[in-house]
């Protein structure tokens, strides 16, 4: 397994403001924003103790989805290392990358020198994807890309290990006498799964490192939890495996404004408070979301977060 996280310590991330911008979570003053926004947002997360920032992967919106999504998804390869030359510590984390999309040769490729140029600090979060459109439009198959993520991530272990001329056999793919370099700085690439549904679930217990659960609320993580560890066991593989979560949106302190009914806000002691509850479910890292306004605001929330919330996370 590749470890990414301090073990028995609940970690935490986020998401990166811009390089995605689903009217579900983008605040409003980020369809104005670019690369100086994202390079502050990485390093302030960087200074303030967070384990990963994290770039989202769509090739193409289809204009249907277009009103909810928007078509603003910057490529996450690209993204992650412009950031890794802006940081020093803070893991790149690709979540998800929909890895069916790409021969896995490709793939390999691209993260690969991500993680050589980045010192050896990807986490390569993979996700099967959900928009037919993108697929039919490079080829790929839809209808069954959860055999293809499934083949994928066995070939890029092969393709992101050690190996200057890996060799795979699969069903859909197989490679062998191509070498790649250079070759990743990590020993393993950490891979981590994204998805909740029973197959992404069993794909995580299976395959993963990590699981990237997409929203299921505090109540559904316990049985969700409980289950990919007993299908992780039923399977035979021994590794821990590091279980994320998203939490609630979050603002460290009084808001003046309205921040949402759903958000939890408060002293830094009460939300401590609360987000140690999803240590005791069994969740090693969440992913944490600021309500906020404006850049100044969300760096000001990060910074509050990192130095006001995040050392009582493990009392």
């Amino acid at each position: 397994m590749a470890r990414v996280l301090p073990e028995g310590r609940l970690s935490y991330g986020m998401q990166l403001p811009v390089q995605s911008q689903s009217t579900i979570y983008a605040e409003t003053w980020e369809s104005e924003a670019g690369p100086r926004e994202l390079a502050e947002v990485a390093r302030v997360a960087d200074r303030s103790g967070f384990a990963y920032i994290a770039s989202c992967d769509h090739v193409a919106i289809p204009q249907r989805l277009a009103g909810a999504m928007s078509t603003v998804w910057y490529d996450p390869v690209a993204t992650l290392a412009f950031l890794a030359a802006v940081t020093e510590r803070v893991r790149l984390l690709s979540h998800v990358a929909v890895v069916g999309l790409r021969h896995p040769l490709v793939t390999a490729k691209q993260y690969a020198t991500l993680d050589h140029l980045s010192g050896g600090r990807l986490v390569l979060g993979v996700g099967a994807g959900h928009v037919r459109e993108e697929f039919d439009a490079v080829g790929a198959d839809f209808a069954g890309r959860g055999g293809v993520l499934d083949e994928t991530i066995d070939a890029l272990r092969a393709a992101l290990g050690e190996e200057e001329y890996p060799e795979f056999a699969g069903e859909r793919f197989s490679f062998s006498g191509l070498g790649q370099r250079p070759r990743p700085a990590q020993r393993q690439v950490p891979v981590w799964v994204g998805g909740s549904s029973p197959a992404a679930v069993r794909r995580a217990a299976v395959r993963g490192d990590g699981w990237l659960p997409q929203g299921d609320p505090r109540d559904r993580l316990p049985a969700q939890i409980a289950k990919l560890r007993r299908t992780r066991a039923e399977a035979g593989v021994t590794a821990p495996i590091e279980i994320g979560a998203i939490t609630e949106p979050l603002y460290v302190g009084e808001p003046s404004w309205d921040v949402g009914r759903r958000t939890l806000s408060g002293k830094p002691a009460h939300l401590a408070e609360s987000l140690r509850a999803y240590r005791a479910m069994g969740v090693d890292q969440v992913q944490v979301r600021f309500r906020n306004r404006s850049l100044g605001e969300l760096t000001d929330q990060m910074a509050a977060f990192g130095g006001e919330v995040a050392p009582h996370l493990n009392d």
